[in-house]
């Protein structure tokens, strides 16, 4: 069950979200406020022991793009009854068949909606079947919170992936991703082009975590995706030019003929001219 209401905006508590706001998406979607009104409303759900009364679910770049209009601003929203789990499934299925993701994103929603579907629903039988608790499915079959019982019937990755219209093993590739890059790294590629390079973010996924932590430094003094992973390597010992000298000068040796050698030796005075090298 939903209400729609109009709500004064300093009224909406903003936690941590999944999906960093761009502040760019959120001045285009202003543009379009400014010159059509709100078109869409945010979900919110009621937080009556908050600082504020309600809480954003869903809508953050929505949200932002009223915010920069002022504070005091009323917006549509659609409230929801929702605990703080459950608000989590809100956001991410409004985000998670978005073409506009990034792969980035996109894997953090794929292994959060795990989680949090696990957390809600009991814990997805990888071999497929329903979950502990598949009694209490039926509260959510016809809320926007619940996935379809065929979700835990079928298991979790090959039901994503249809919906996704990627294979499992994408599925696979996205949960090493999210599971693997710290939020530090998140927020370093966020609106950069490695955000949507798979390639790229499961070479970071490889990188062992001392290094992983290094990165976001790494990335800000290079801007250059190869260049940060080279910066995160030890430096090479500088060598020493009297042992660079002394190898050219072996490697010559072992090439010279015999009469070269010879001419060699008697140079260095080792031995008298037209003499033999034993």
């Amino acid at each position: 069950m939903s209400d729609f209401k109009r709500l004064s905006i300093t009224d909406i508590c903003v936690p941590e979200r999944l999906r960093l706001v761009d502040d760019d998406h959120a001045l285009a979607i202003q543009a379009s406020i400014v010159q059509h009104g709100q078109l869409n409303p945010i979900t919110v759900r009621i937080t009556p022991n908050g600082k504020q009364p309600y809480t954003l679910v869903a809508g953050a770049h929505r949200y932002r793009a009223l915010a920069l209009l002022g504070e005091d601003q009323e917006i549509d929203v659609l409230v929801v009854k929702a605990d703080k789990d459950e608000a989590i499934l809100l956001e991410i299925e409004e985000n998670l068949f978005r073409n506009d993701l990034s792969v980035m994103d996109r894997a953090v929603f794929v292994e959060t909606y795990r989680d949090q579907w696990e957390k809600v629903h009991g814990k997805i039988n990888p071999k497929g079947g329903r979950p502990k608790n598949s009694a209490n499915l039926s509260e959510f079959l016809e809320s926007p919170i619940g996935m379809l019982q065929a979700e835990a019937e079928k298991g979790f990755s090959s039901v994503c992936a249809d919906r996704l219209g990627v294979s499992s093993r994408s599925i696979e590739r996205l949960n090493k991703i999210a599971q693997t890059l710290p939020r530090s790294v998140r927020e370093a590629i966020a609106g950069t082009p490695i955000a949507d390079n798979q390639s790229q973010l499961l070479k970071l996924a490889k990188l062992p975590p001392e290094k992983l932590k290094k990165f976001p430094v790494a990335l800000r003094e290079t801007n250059d995706f190869k260049k940060s992973l080279t910066a995160l390597e030890p430096p090479a010992p500088k060598p020493d030019p009297v042992m660079q000298q002394l190898s050219a000068l072996i490697n010559a040796w072992e090439k010279a003929k015999p009469e070269a050698r010879a001419k060699f030796l008697a140079y260095a005075g080792l031995v008298e001219e037209g003499g033999r090298d034993d």
